[in-house]
């Protein structure tokens, strides 16, 4: 039970970050408009080792700080871009509500404002996703790849010519930014598979704070949850810690719903995408089916990079 005169709502301190974070505060505020609410920055381990491999960091790099603070009740919810976040939760603690997906699909930027296709050979991009590492050098093996962290902002400038000349993001983080205009190619999801959760915006509570999840209720919206559901359940079905490069996408197309799954070798070399559609209603079996037909088709071997 809330006793609280404020909920505090925790978050990462980027740009990008508190502005996910107040576009939750705005929702929350005009449907509880006698609840105070505060915005609680918090520095996680993924924002200190700005330079360190991603994949070398392990999972929840970026939110396991918020979760113990969440945990602790210092603060009463998190907001989290849902990538971020490991399908296997702390026990206590619940994703409470999903917001409506934005634009799920990579993109990329470049000095030459050329498409993939046009970029010449040896034309150096940065991005430091095994996933977008593993895509380019699969569609694209002519071009060069360089490892790009940091912040939105850093990365574009790094980016233009100061470390690479291009680069692979998310489009969502560009949009909300009011950065499309930096987007020189939408890169379309059938092949740049995009990851479990990318656009979503997810608030996570404790599982014994009825109170705060109640407040919540008017932000969830049925369809995203549905998709990334199967997108989630996919990835949990390779193993929570998957480390191989991989990408689930799930789009509710009428009163079916198709799930577009991605897993290759980091070196590109060797990659598997399918595509399931089924019922709208039931993504469990929708996520195991796409993960058993990935299986039959030889992807089991890249479950090894899974292993440390």
């Amino acid at each position: 039970m809330v006793t609280r005169n404020t909920i505090k709502i925790g978050t990462r301190g980027s740009t990008l970050a508190l502005l996910q974070t107040n576009m939750v505060l705005d929702k929350l505020q005009r449907c509880n408009p006698g609840i105070n609410f505060e915005i609680i920055k918090v520095r996680t381990y993924g924002d200190i080792n700005s330079t360190g491999s991603l994949q070398g960091m392990g999972l929840g790099i970026f939110v396991k700080e918020i979760e113990r603070q969440l945990l602790d009740k210092t603060i009463d919810m998190a907001v989290h871009s849902l990538k971020d976040v490991p399908t296997e939760l702390p026990d206590g603690l619940q994703i409470s509500a999903v917001l409506e997906r934005h634009d799920p699909r990579d993109i990329q930027t470049n000095v030459l404002g050329s498409s993939l296709d046009s970029l010449p050979k040896g034309f150096t991009l940065g991005t430091s996703s095994p996933r977008r590492i593993s895509q380019v050098k699969s569609y694209y093996p002519e071009l060069n790849i360089v490892p790009l962290r940091g912040n939105i902002e850093t990365r574009l400038e790094k980016s233009s010519g100061v470390e690479c000349n291009g680069a692979i993001l998310a489009a969502a983080g560009l949009i909300r930014l009011n950065l499309g205009s930096r987007v020189t190619e939408y890169l379309s999801t059938n092949t740049f598979v995009p990851p479990p959760g990318q656009g979503v915006i997810a608030v996570e509570t404790r599982t014994d704070d009825s109170n705060v999840a109640t407040y919540l209720k008017p932000l969830e919206h049925y369809d995203t949850r549905t998709s990334i559901t199967a997108e989630r359940l996919f990835l949990q079905k390779l193993g929570g810690g998957c480390q191989t490069p991989m990408g689930a996408y799930a789009e509710i197309l009428g009163d079916t719903l198709k799930c577009t799954v991605y897993l290759g070798s980091p070196d590109g070399k060797m990659t598997f995408t399918e595509s399931v559609v089924g019922p709208m209603g039931d993504p469990h079996a929708i996520a195991m089916k796409a993960h058993d037909l990935l299986i039959s088709e030889g992807a089991g071997e890249l479950l090894q990079y899974t292993e440390d």
